[in-house]
């Protein structure tokens, strides 16, 4: 019944910026973790980021400085603002709720993509 929609994805130059949503609807416990992962062809899947209910936010070392995430807990949705775009960001970004952390399942978005040109 967990759903997650996010938007936000699209086309931009290097040095370009973007914002994320997602917003996830159903029975939600009231600590849990929401943050995307992102992955492209031929590389690993990234944890890029990561927002918790109390308010902790946790960054991947290739976003650090330019990527910043946020919380509205009361309308279960988390942003995150992308600044400084660089190629190397090119990639399907994919929303996550992990529900009762740490005990809980995960919920996934559809993913949105992500381009940056040079």
């Amino acid at each position: 019944q967990v759903q997650l929609v996010e938007s936000g994805g699209g086309l931009v130059q290097a040095g370009g910026s973007l914002r994320l949503s997602c917003a996830a609807s159903g029975s939600i416990a009231s600590i849990n973790h929401m943050g995307w992962f992102r992955q492209a062809p031929g590389k690993q899947r990234e944890l890029v980021s990561f927002a918790t209910s109390g308010g902790g936010s946790n960054y991947a070392d290739s976003v650090k400085g330019r990527f910043t995430i946020s919380r509205d807990n009361a309308r279960n949705t988390v942003y995150l603002q992308m600044n400084s775009l660089k190629p190397e960001d090119t990639a399907v970004y994919y929303c996550y709720l992990h529900d009762q952390w740490p005990t809980g399942r995960l919920y996934w978005g559809q993913g949105t993509q992500v381009t940056v040109s040079s």
